[in-house]
C-alpha cells in the first residue's frame, strides 16, 4: 500500500469520525448564515439566536433527526475532501519542494500554503455536489424555515431531482465558492498544523503523543475558521439558491455585504468555530493516530524488499 493511498483513507476515516460528532453544529452555521437572507437588520427576523439557542430550537421542532439532517452525505464529502486533502498535500508538497529546491525535508511555507489549498481544491472539486445537497438538506425546516427550502427525501431523491431539474451542471453549482473556500481553509489547515506542532517540540519541549496533537490542531481549527467562513457564508447562499438570486459568489458576496452589512460574511461564525475546532482536532489527530496504524500493518504485510518497490 502506497503513503498517499495510506492518507487517504486514515484522511477519510478520520474527517468521518469528527463529522459524527460535529454535524450538529454544521447545521446551526447554514441556518444562522441564511437567516436574513438579502434583508436590513430592521427587516430580518432572527429565528435563531446563536448557537446553542439553535441547537436547542432545532431539537425542540425536529428532534435529533433535524440536527443530523444530510449526515449521509456529509460522510461522502468528507472522505472525498479529507481524503484528497491529507492524501495529496504531502505528495504535492515533496514534488514542489524537491523540484525547487532538491531535498525533499526543506520546509517553506510558501509551498506548503500552496500544497495545502492545491490538495483541498481537488477534494473540494470532486465533493461538491454532496456539499450541495447536504446543505439543501440541512437548510430545510417544516417549522422555522430559513432561506429557499428543498423538499428532498434523502441525499439520493436529491440527487436525482437537481438532476432532472438542471441537469449535471446543477450539480455542481456553487463549485467556484466551495473550491475558493475550501482552498482557503487547507491552505492553511495543515501549514498552520505542523508550524504549530515545530513551535511547539522547540520551544515548549512537547513530545510526539496526543497531547501535542491536540494543541496543534487546536491552533490549525482557530485560524481555519477565521479565513474560511467568508467564502463559506457565500458557498452556503450559493448551494441552496436554485439560480435565480445570485448570478455568481461575487454577486453574491457584493449584494450580502451592501444589504445586510460587512458582518454579514460572519454569521454563524461562532457556530462554525464550535463545529470546526472539535472537528479540525478529531480529524487531525485521529489522521495521525490512524497513520500510525496503517504503517504498522503495512510493515507487517510487505517485507522491505517489496515495499522498495512500490
Amino acid at each position: 500500500m502506497s503513503t498517499t493511498t495510506g492518507s487517504f483513507i486514515a484522511g477519510g476515516i478520520a474527517a468521518c469520525g469528527a463529522v459524527t460528532v460535529t454535524h450538529g453544529f454544521e447545521t446551526v452555521k447554514i441556518r444562522l448564515q441564511l437567516q436574513g437572507e438579502l434583508q436590513s437588520k430592521k427587516e430580518a427576523v432572527r429565528l435563531y439566536k446563536g448557537v446553542f439557542h439553535g441547537v436547542g430550537v432545532i431539537l425542540k421542532n425536529e428532534g435529533p433527526r433535524g440536527l443530523l439532517r444530510g449526515l449521509g452525505c456529509a460522510y461522502i464529502y468528507q472522505m472525498t475532501l479529507n481524503g484528497c486533502r491529507l492524501g495529496f498535500y504531502e505528495p504535492i508538497r515533496k514534488t514542489l519542494t524537491t523540484a525547487i529546491f532538491k531535498d525533499a525535508a526543506v520546509q517553506s511555507f510558501g509551498i506548503n500554503l500552496f500544497s495545502g489549498a492545491a490538495s483541498g481544491i481537488l477534494g473540494a472539486a470532486a465533493g461538491s455536489p454532496f456539499f450541495l445537497v447536504k446543505t439543501r438538506l440541512q437548510s430545510y425546516s417544516p417549522f422555522l424555515p430559513v432561506g429557499t427550502q428543498h423538499h428532498y427525501k434523502n441525499a439520493l431523491d436529491g440527487m436525482r431531482q437537481i438532476y432532472r431539474a438542471e441537469g449535471f451542471k446543477g450539480l455542481y453549482r456553487g463549485v467556484g465558492p466551495a473550491m475558493v473556500r475550501t482552498g482557503f481553509g487547507s491552505s492553511v489547515q495543515l501549514p498552520t498544523y505542523f508550524f504549530a506542532k515545530r513551535r511547539l517540540i522547540r520551544h515548549l519541549g512537547m513530545e510526539e503523543g496526543m497531547p501535542l496533537h491536540i494543541a496543534s490542531s487546536t491552533a490549525s481549527g482557530f485560524v481555519v475558521c477565521c479565513v474560511m467562513h467568508p467564502p463559506d457564508t457565500v458557498m452556503s447562499r450559493m448551494y441552496n439558491q436554485t439560480g435565480n438570486l445570485y448570478n455568481s459568489a461575487f454577486d453574491c458576496l457584493y449584494r450580502t455585504v451592501k444589504t445586510e452589512g460587512i458582518l454579514a460574511v460572519y454569521k454563524g461564525f461562532f457556530a462554525h468555530l464550535a463545529r470546526i475546532l472539535p472537528h479540525t482536532i478529531l480529524t487531525l489527530t485521529l489522521a495521525e493516530q490512524t497513520n500510525k496504524i496503517m504503517r504498522r500493518v503495512e510493515d507487517r504485510i510487505l517485507s522491505p524488499e517489496l515495499k522498495a518497490k512500490i
